[in-house]
């Protein structure tokens, strides 16, 4: 029980911390066109994580068996998939960002069912089912622009590629550390992302990324977004199984969709009270759940 509470705690800290970074991505985003944007805020979080692993004295060595998985983590998941959600982010609004992306533990029971051969039991059935229809009222109370429609489509890509890397994570042995899981996949990221903003960092807008607003979410989505969320988002998947952890993904829309109404004036009505009641529901019943 105290690993469930733990994983539960964990996974709720990084969606919460990723729904906020919806956000941060749409005033960033303005001035850091997406593909530089991800590579400054991976290079920012290896430079923290690194940091935090020479404090703490960690094992850098991993098996040769392993570093298979861990490269489909840092290429799935570490950059596919964020790229594609700041690309959607972009071009469409924070609200959007966060609903859509939210589709997530749908993909996550699928793919755990799979790969991972977990078994649907009757109370997530029940959770997903209450969680998906929170998120459907909260999604129905918006008006989607059509223009939108490419940048909807770029966030389910982000949303399937996520699921598919949160799943596995779980192949990755539970006795690495996760700070150089974490590290190593953000590396990952890093170099893959290279040969494709290297040539384009020298069009960023220098004297705007200094500006307070722009310096501070850069810093946001590299240490806060990135190195924290990710590390809570790999340890709790690591207490929890993949279809229940998946759930807690749904804490993203509630803070992405209530940042964006009180700091960006996008709008939400009841609709949200009610689909966020009907999403914390589910959550606690995988809570309880034996």
């Amino acid at each position: 029980m105290k690993n469930k509470l733990l994983g539960s705690l964990f996974l709720s800290l990084a969606a919460s911390i990723w729904g906020g970074m919806y956000v941060v991505v749409k005033v960033v985003v303005d001035v850091v066109p997406p593909l530089e944007l991800v590579w400054l805020r991976y290079v920012i979080a290896v430079i923290a994580l690194a940091i935090i692993a020479l404090f703490t004295k960690q094992k850098w060595k991993i098996a040769k068996k392993d570093w298979l998985i861990i490269f489909l983590v840092g290429l799935i998941g570490n950059t596919i998939s964020i790229v594609t959600q700041e690309i959607g982010t972009m071009l469409s609004t924070a609200q959007m960002g966060a609903i859509i992306t939210s589709t997530t533990p749908a993909f996550m029971v699928l793919f755990a069912r799979w790969i991972l051969k977990e078994k649907m039991t009757y109370k997530k059935s029940i959770s997903m089912i209450l969680a998906t229809i929170g998120v459907a009222i909260i999604v129905g109370n918006g008006h989607v622009d059509m223009t939108q429609q490419l940048g909807g489509f770029s966030l389910l890509i982000a949303a399937l590629t996520w699921a598919l890397m949160s799943v596995l994570v779980k192949k990755i042995p539970s006795h690495y550390s996760q700070i150089v899981v974490t590290t190593y996949t953000a590396c990952i990221a890093v170099i893959l992302l290279m040969p494709f903003v290297v040539t384009r960092l020298g069009e960023v807008d220098v004297a705007a990324i200094f500006e307070p607003s722009i310096a501070g979410g850069l810093i946001y989505l590299g240490i806060i977004s990135t190195a924290c969320g990710f590390l809570l988002w790999n340890k709790g998947l690591q207490l929890l199984n993949a279809s229940s952890g998946g759930l807690f993904f749904f804490f993203q829309p509630i803070v992405g969709t209530f940042l964006g109404w009180l700091l960006l004036g996008e709008q939400i009505g009841l609709a949200f009270w009610f689909g966020t009641i009907l999403i914390f529901t589910g959550v606690l019943l995988v809570i309880k759940e034996e």
